[in-house]
């Protein structure tokens, strides 16, 4: 019995062969044809299961049977894609039979043209058998160093031999592969889109022009080390070259626009407008040409960022993570004089930068002016709105350097608030490039918003780190300015304004009042909020003893009788000149 199967089993896999070898390929364009018919015309689902319902009985021709047409279906069907129906994967498979060497096996073809050896390949053939021999013990890929480097210390004549014979191959391949697309077209047929091609970059630009150039000089050389050589060379390139790209790259930018909507025009049905409104410059390239343009610098938002600003370009050799360590230490140490001095000096820039950017947007085109004012966070104003703020920003430079008593009233508002409070690592990120996805969707904020939130979300941790790290500085910076606010002395708010020039200052009205006074001027108790302070006042004036008390007490009265002396001089020199003021009124009459 088991010899009986195991020649029966003999027999099959002998037959198999002849099977398969009858099948030429008019019969398997009968078989597809048969196939077509077969499959329903609304054919829709998926093609595994259309597959699975087809009845192969059906498809019996000539001497196949069923299950031989559908072992040579499989066959066939694994050659072509499979994601679509299965009435379109049988056109494929239609353009298989008849083609099969189009596409990806192109290079299998019996006729293509074989590609040369580069120069290094062809040396480390060359040299690979005898270092294997010397050296039995090392692996391929010890070898492989070995020859690396022994190519690299080649003298430049012995490498010249193997450089040349590549270029001749090169030449032969060039002219061979020529023949072959002449003797099969449809092979080398690609269908090339209408759609116009996108501008480059400026680095795409000048690496496209350097490449020659490299090439040139080292023809030997891998599409990496050409990489890495020009990438090297494009980060230490100047300005004023890196310019000369960047312009390059705008003009291409303006033709393709004129292009693509004359396309557009022609193609409503193509959602592309989103391509057109893309720039191809980068952040740092498009603030390189806008400073070449005349875009003035923005100044530091407040005085602490410009203390440390001055203070950290002399700092080059400490280390960033205690420079700011330092500039919170150093500005402790400052005086209040010294601080609002660097207000000043803040808000006078500040009013300068103003100017200078009204200056700026006027010479620029509309299209410019709308996408500098979104950087600037200015979209909301408009046309009216910017002349008065260019007005207000001409009068600002001609008005006096003294605050008015209103901005002072304003000021010690702002003063009195709390700082603002730290952004997160998304919102930080948002921030920045805020103005590049509002430019992308025509200052449809919604849009933008939602793209932001999207690429936040597929970002990589390494990607997110440098925005993290900003947002710790941040939190730190919050609570540092929280504490600088909590450390600076306040005034006590009790103290009425004197309402008259020349009215002396109102002594403390009882011992209590002179204690608490000394202690607030002396600074002892500025690290509590106010509230703690006048608490630990109280328990401090029941703890001293009545001694203590009484002192405090005579110092109120002698403050109390030296202020009355003050001001019954101070009430009659106001009298007599109130009295030469009504006769000169009515003199006047």
């Amino acid at each position: 019995m088991n010899g009986a199967a195991g020649n029966e089993q003999t027999n099959t896999t002998m037959t198999a062969p002849s099977e398969q070898e009858t099948w030429s390929q008019e019969d398997m364009l009968i078989l597809l044809e048969t196939m077509k018919s077969i499959i329903p015309s609304q054919d829709s689902s998926k093609f595994k299961t259309t597959e699975s319902h087809m009845d192969w009985n059906k498809l019996a021709f000539k001497n196949f049977t069923g299950p031989m047409c559908r072992q040579k279906w499989v066959e066939i069907s694994n050659e072509v894609r499979k994601f679509r129906t299965l009435s379109e994967i049988v056109h494929d498979a239609e353009e298989h039979v008849k083609n099969p060497y189009k596409g990806k096996k192109l290079k299998k073809h019996p006729e293509f043209p074989k590609k040369p050896l580069t120069p290094y390949f062809r040396f480390f053939m060359e040299k690979r058998a005898k270092y294997a021999k010397l050296h039995p013990e090392m692996s391929n890929l010890d070898l492989t160093k070995i020859l690396s480097k022994k190519y690299k210390e080649l003298p430049d004549k012995k490498k010249m031999k193997y450089i040349q014979d590549f270029q001749d191959e090169k030449q032969e391949f060039e002219k061979n592969l020529a023949k072959f697309r002449e003797e099969h077209p449809d092979l080398m047929a690609t269908k090339k889109s209408d759609v116009p091609e996108k501008p480059k970059t400026p680095q795409q630009l000048w690496y496209n022009h350097q490449r020659k150039v490299y090439l040139k000089i080292k023809p030997d050389a891998s599409t990496k080390d050409v990489k890495d050589a020009l990438g090297k060379q494009w980060s230490q390139l100047s300005d004023k070259k890196r310019l000369k790209w960047i312009h390059k790259a705008l003009e291409q930018r303006k033709l393709y626009e004129n292009v693509m909507r004359e396309y557009i025009q022609k193609h409503p049905e193509m959602n592309l407008e989103e391509g057109v409104t893309r720039s191809t410059l980068t952040k740092a390239e498009r603030q390189l040409k806008d400073k070449f343009d005349g875009r003035p610098t923005k100044p530091p938002p407040n005085s602490y960022s410009m203390y440390c600003a001055e203070l950290m370009a002399n700092m080059k050799d400490v280390p960033s993570t205690e420079r700011m360590v330092l500039c919170s230490q150093r500005w402790k140490l400052l005086s209040q004089k010294e601080k609002d001095a660097y207000h000043k000096k803040c808000e006078q820039k500040k009013k300068e930068y103003e100017v200078e950017l009204m200056r700026f947007l006027e010479s620029l085109p509309e299209e410019e002016q709308k996408r500098v004012l979104t950087e600037e966070k200015m979209m909301g104003v408009n046309k009216k709105g910017t002349q008065a703020s260019k007005v207000s920003a001409q009068e600002a430079t001609k008005a006096k350097s003294k605050p008015s008593q209103g901005d002072k009233k304003k000021n010690a508002d702002e003063r009195g608030k709390l700082p603002e409070t730290p952004k997160t690592s998304e919102e930080i990120w948002q921030q920045s490039v805020i103005g590049d996805y509002l430019a992308r969707f025509k200052n449809d904020r919604a849009k933008a918003l939602k793209s932001m939130e999207t690429t936040w979300i597929n970002m990589e941790k390494k990607e997110k780190i440098m925005w993290i790290k900003k947002a710790a500085e941040d939190q730190k910076r919050y609570e540092r300015e929280l504490s600088d606010m909590r450390s600076s002395p306040a005034a006590p708010t009790s103290a009425k304004k004197m309402k008259f020039q020349g009215e002396p200052k109102k002594a403390p009205m009882n011992g209590y009042q002179k204690f608490s006074q000394e202690l607030l001027s002396n600074g002892e108790l500025n690290h509590l909020p106010l509230k703690e302070r006048m608490v630990e006042i109280g328990s401090r004036w029941q703890r001293i003893s009545p001694n203590q008390k009484d002192y405090y007490k005579k110092l109120a009265e002698d403050q109390q009788r030296l202020y009355r002396m003050q001001l019954e001089t101070w009430m009659k020199v106001s009298r007599k000149f109130g009295h030469v003021t009504r006769l000169f009124t009515v003199g006047l009459h």
